[in-house]
Order: structure tokens, then sequence, then C-alpha cells
């Protein structure tokens, strides 16, 4: 079942299981404010059991630098928005990734990596990225990383 991300009030639904549930909730508002105001786009999430087609998506990339993730994911988000698909998934530990695939630009393909306030950076990520801090009022402080993807997926 869908749930639409409410970024002004914030909430838990789907992340319980969380160590950081709040923070990712937090981060999760964050993507959902993004979106809205960039693109007047409503952010859904989707529990990762009913998504599998976009976690193999998301995994497939992944594989382009030998990642794989040992957390659970909670949830994916997957869409378009004006010439960029977007997928979204939501780790229990606190991580997100976001997949950014430009359909005419394949200089403009990145998977980012979010780290939610609280967590650790997981193992599969420490020593391959260096992550730089952002505020966020939905999510105190964001550490992220990003790479560029090559190949055409």
């Amino acid at each position: 079942m869908s749930y639409i991300v409410d970024f002004k009030n914030v909430s838990t639904v789907g992340l319980e299981s969380s160590p950081v549930a709040e923070a990712l909730a937090g981060l999760r508002a964050n993507e959902a404010r993004y979106f809205m105001n960039k693109y007047e786009h409503e952010f859904t999430v989707v529990p990762a059991s009913e998504s599998q087609e976009s976690l193999d998506y998301a995994n497939l990339i992944l594989q382009e630098r030998g990642i794989s993730f040992a957390a659970k994911p909670l949830e994916t988000s997957r869409f378009q928005v004006e010439n960029i698909q977007f997928t979204y998934v939501f780790y229990e530990d606190g991580l997100s990734i976001n997949v950014m695939y430009t359909i005419d630009d394949p200089k403009k393909r990145a998977v980012g990596f979010k780290l939610s306030e609280g967590m650790e950076i997981p193992k599969e990520l420490a020593e391959k990225f260096k992550f730089a801090r952002q505020k966020s009022k939905l999510a105190g402080t964001i550490r992220g990383s990003f790479f560029v993807i090559k190949g055409q997926y």
C-alpha cells in the first residue's frame, strides 16, 4: 500500500522498525519537500515487500561499484519528473539511496547516499566514499555522498 509522504507533519509510518526512525522520517520528509517545491510532485513510498522491481533496479546499479547493503530495505519510491527517473530506497539502519537517471543526458546520472542523523556510516560505504554534511530543518544533520553512473540501465 502506497503512502504519500507529508513533509509538514513528519510521520514514522512504515519506518517504525528503524533504530533511527524519527531521523529517517525527517530525511524522507526532506526529500518530499524538495520534490514538491521543485517539481510540484507528491513523494509517494511503497513498502519494500511490495516493490521488488524497484529494489532489483537499484541493486543492479549499485553492483556497478560492487555495493550491496546488509541493512533491510523498508520502503521504495520510483517515479519520473521531466526527463529524470528517480528511484529511492530507505533502509532500516537509516540509510537512504537515490538513483537519478536522466533519460537523454548520460552525464547527469548518479546514485546518492544520505545518512540519517545518529547512524554510523555503513561498512559498505565507509572506505569508498567521503561524506559531506548538510543541515535540514526536517532531518537535522544529513551526511551525503554519491557516485556517477557509468553504465546504461
